[in-house]
């Protein structure tokens, strides 16, 4: 019974000895061991006193967190808001022989373009020259071979950077059947409404 007591208090004087003996250590002892406890609070462990060298974890992370450690990245180049998309169409037009068709002027985020939507029921094949307008007498071309069938189809323009609104901007088809042909039909994105007349 003595025994077991004095074991028992042996162990709890060791267990509350063993911090210091660890923390205190002799002056001479070989040194700790490093692991994560060593390193985890940078600038307190050996070596980290006023006469560290560059190699010292806390040279190493000094200055992390000021400007100068990161070079800047150039400021991104400022642009215009986009632009919702915007159509201005002229009225659907038909002609006679059984072309239909109407043309608008797109625009959306800086660029614009033109399309004209049609419905060949002549039964022969047709050729649609689409001619986008803009400011300073630019223009774009677009050809399109019309199949003879009574489906809707549509042409249009390359999208072009915008130059001007989009009111600067008009668009034309014509069809024919073919470039030497008579014209079949006219549709322009500014044409007046033949029912309005």
């Amino acid at each position: 019974m003595n025994l077991r007591v004095t074991g028992l208090g042996a162990v709890v004087v060791l267990t509350a000895l063993l911090p210091l003996a660890a923390s205190a250590g002799p002056a001479g002892g070989p040194e700790a061991p490093a692991g994560p406890a060593a390193d985890a609070a940078p600038g307190t462990g050996p070596g980290a006193g006023p006469g560290a060298g560059p190699g010292t974890a806390a040279a190493l992370l000094a200055g992390i967190d000021s400007p100068a450690a990161a070079p800047s990245a150039p400021p991104a180049p400022a642009r215009p808001p986009a632009r919702p998309r915007r159509a201005s169409c002229g009225p659907e037009v038909a002609s006679p022989d059984g072309v239909e068709a109407q043309t608008c002027v797109l625009t959306e985020d800086r660029d614009t373009w033109a399309r004209t939507y049609y419905r060949n029921a002549t039964g022969g094949e047709l050729l649609a020259v689409l001619t986008l307008m803009g400011p300073g007498g630019r223009t774009v071309q677009a050809h399109c071979d019309v199949r003879a069938e009574d489906e809707p189809g549509v042409c249009e323009t390359p999208r072009e950077p915008s130059r001007g609104t989009s009111a600067e901007y008009t668009a034309v088809a014509e069809f024919a059947e073919s470039g030497e042909s008579a014209l079949l039909l006219r549709s322009g994105s500014n044409s007046p409404d033949p029912a309005a007349s």
